[in-house]
């Protein structure tokens, strides 16, 4: 008998004893409730509601975001100019290869002109040779008329003052009737193509009066 109530008492004893472990660590963790609340705290301890800013934290915060939009404008509109040149210089490249598309084409074509013209200029010094004029001029003439439609034209040389940007000077000569350096003589016609020189006059100019 006395053995059984010593065994009885020792696990009683045993029995208290996880009790009382399982108390303290059950006391030892924390409450899920107490575990939300520390967050909480510690989410409002990094981010500040706009009402609990200061009025010096408020207007930094506006400056801040005045300044980050003021940015993107501008990097907008230096993008969106940059897209309006690109898209403006490439308008003017296509139109530039319109223009000369044919330059060489016609500068292929322009020594047959000089031909006409020296073929038009001999006739006249045969007084039997009208209807030989005539048809080199009509010839001539319609071909200067589709050339003019590409945008050919004529540089007038003969009593202007002479250009280097479009004459090209040979020789002077002294004469009474024409200015100095006015073109007296023009020995090759010059053309510009849609206002790009192609071809400078060959002209001779006059050096004044002959004072000998």
């Amino acid at each position: 008998m006395v053995r059984v109530e010593v065994r009885d008492m020792e696990d009683q004893k045993k029995r208290r004893e996880q009790a009382t472990q399982i108390y303290s660590e059950h006391a030892e963790m924390p409450e899920e409730d107490t575990v939300e609340e520390e967050r909480e705290e510690d989410r409002g301890k990094r981010t500040k509601k706009p009402e609990e800013m200061t009025k010096q934290e408020l207007l930094k915060k506006l400056r801040e975001t005045k300044e980050e939009a003021q940015n993107n404008y501008d990097l907008y509109m230096r993008t969106y100019a940059e897209m309006e040149n690109i898209k403006k210089r490439g308008i003017r490249e296509r139109e530039e290869l319109a223009k000369y598309a044919n330059e060489s084409l016609i500068r292929e074509i322009l020594p047959i002109i000089d031909s006409l013209d020296s073929a038009i200029d001999h006739a006249r010094d045969d007084q039997n040779s009208s209807a030989l004029i005539d048809g080199l001029e009509l010839t001539r003439d319609g071909l200067m008329k589709t050339l003019e439609k590409a945008g050919l034209e004529e540089v007038e040389a003969v009593g202007k003052p002479f250009d280097p940007n479009f004459h090209e000077g040979v020789s002077q000569q002294k004469d009474d009737t024409v200015a100095p350096g006015h073109v007296m003589i023009e020995l090759q016609k010059g053309y510009v193509l849609n206002g790009r020189l192609i071809r400078p006059s060959k002209v001779v100019i006059s050096s004044g009066k002959d004072t000998n």
